[in-house]
């Protein structure tokens, strides 16, 4: 075969630019659709029914709770979940807790609710956590009536 025949065989057509380009968005569009049902999929719910109803008192309830003065302790590990409260003179606060839920920040699937009992300083409750980022989300009352809610991400090591 001579030269020019075999120049002929591999010539780029119209044809194959167009398969290119048909076929380039075509892996596009299946990574775009793979990666949207996938961000549905894990979505993890909604954080308030109504964000308009609760931004109307959003500021008067986080001068609230930042007036309690508290600081949170909180450790997790594999087995145990520890939360203490210190009121603004270091002192040990016994806060009711109202709602916790122990989660995953992508998806519900891992969530519980711990069941905290108290040991003296801390509430603490045995969990079985594996490593990995966790979050508590917590409601807690004070002896006032003031609500304290606070989000934390806290972390399992291996």
């Amino acid at each position: 075969m001579n030269a020019a025949a075999q120049r002929a065989e591999a010539r780029l057509t119209g044809r194959h630019v167009a398969a290119m380009f048909v076929g380039g968005f075509a892996i596009i569009i299946a990574v775009n659709v793979t990666l949207a049902i996938n961000a549905v999929r894990t979505f993890p719910g909604k954080e308030t029914a109504s964000s308009y109803v609760a931004s109307q008192t959003f500021d008067a309830d986080r001068a609230a709770q930042d007036a309690l003065g508290w600081t949170l302790d909180v450790t997790l590990g594999p087995e145990v979940l520890r939360l203490a409260v210190a009121g603004p003179d270091g002192a040990t606060v016994r806060p009711e807790i109202v709602t916790a839920t122990l989660g995953r920040a992508t998806t519900v699937a891992d969530d519980v609710s711990p069941d905290f009992a108290w040991d003296g300083t801390a509430w603490v409750a045995a969990i079985a956590a594996e490593h990995g980022n966790w979050n508590l989300r917590i409601e807690m009352l004070a002896a006032d009536g003031t609500h304290f809610r606070r989000r934390l991400p806290l972390r399992v090591e291996r």
